[in-house]
């Protein structure tokens, strides 16, 4: 028999406890399990209770839980850890890498629609309003032809009846009064329909997390000398968080190295417009615009080179070069003024 009084000293609570843990070291006296406790005692465990206590365990291990004892999963942990890890081998140097920790997270968020999906809706709903351009382009020639084909009907008919002339002028102020009227409110329906749609993502459940991620991957493909590839997680992270200073930024500096320096002052300026205190977009915006007004007057000397160009073969035909005329600009109203030199192509 054992005793029912003891003391813990030199005990071995991991032994008792292996001893307990299963259904299958229960005594086969009484039907239970006696469990010995510090300090004194016995407790007595039945086996029904013994055997209910490691099916909760078995089911636990195995995932079966009880809606009442289940504990909420956080969607996104799968996703976090491989951020975290990305983070790491961002801080570390390995970009190639890091972007592929991202790439997990990215894969790992649940929730729809997916930054791929974004962009092929995007593209959809640009093509179709560049269709709906078109066709407005088209109905406007129309209008505009059948406009055309009214009047010269009426001048026809004026033509040929000069009787009533004047009845007919005073007719034919009227119509032109109702026609204007009617353009003036067909124009104001064009110009409601022409004004561009943008394009409204759907919202998705863990849109700020997904914007992070692919901002975070956007990072690692710049330091990977991959431009394009950065544009485009820059795009969906802003379509999924409009108000992310630091991917506009960043994709300025994409669009920067792809010599697209019109698109880099843009997302500059709007950093700028989302957030005017921030130092970095400031000076991105004044760099980028010294650059855009480099390029641009050196495409416009280009261009005027190849216009120059195209007027002396023409010229030439006359014994003529735009050698003999000069302009001459008005410096307080911007306007130029042409003069004639005969003797100045023949220097």
């Amino acid at each position: 028999a054992r005793p029912t009084n003891f003391t813990s000293e030199g005990f071995d609570l991991d032994a008792l406890g292996d001893d307990v843990s299963t259904p299958d070291n229960a005594s086969s006296s009484g039907g239970g399990e006696v469990v010995y406790e510090i300090g004194g005692g016995t407790t007595i465990h039945q086996e029904q209770d013994t055997q209910q206590a490691t099916t909760s365990t078995t089911d636990t291990r195995t995932g079966n839980k009880d809606d009442d004892d289940s504990s909420p999963v956080d969607p996104l942990a799968k996703s976090e850890a491989s951020k975290a890890e990305g983070n790491a081998s961002f801080k570390a140097g390995d970009y190639l890498d890091a972007y592929d920790y991202y790439t997990d997270a990215i894969d790992a968020c649940p929730g729809e629609p997916s930054g791929s999906a974004l962009l092929k809706m995007r593209e959809e709903f640009e093509e179709a309003e560049r269709e709906k351009t078109a066709q407005r382009h088209q109905e406007e020639m129309d209008r505009r032809r059948e406009h055309d084909r009214k009047e010269a009907e009426k001048r026809r008919q004026r033509a040929q009846n000069r009787i009533g002339e004047e009845t007919a002028e005073e007719s034919s102020d009227d119509s032109s009064d109702d026609n204007d009227d009617d353009e003036k409110e067909e124009d104001t329906s064009d110009a409601a329909a022409a004004t561009p749609a943008t394009f409204q993502p759907p919202e998705h459940p863990h849109g700020s997390k997904l914007a992070i991620y692919h901002a975070n991957r956007a990072a690692c493909s710049l330091h990977l000398n991959r431009p394009a590839d950065c544009v485009e997680d820059c795009t969906i992270a802003i379509m999924l968080n409009p108000k992310y200073v630091k991917v506009y930024l960043r994709r300025a500096s994409a669009h920067e190295a792809l010599e697209q320096t019109e698109d880099a002052l843009k997302d500059a300026k709007v950093a700028l417009e989302i957030d005017p205190r921030n130092a970095a977009a400031r000076r991105d915006v004044a760099r980028l615009q010294k650059m855009e007004d480099e390029r641009l007057e050196k495409l416009k000397e280009e261009t005027l080179g190849k216009l120059k160009d195209l007027g002396n073969s023409i010229l030439g035909n006359f014994g003529l070069s735009l050698d003999n005329f000069n302009a001459v600009q008005d410096p307080s109203s911007g306007s130029y003024s042409i003069s004639f030199n005969q003797n100045a192509g023949s220097k």
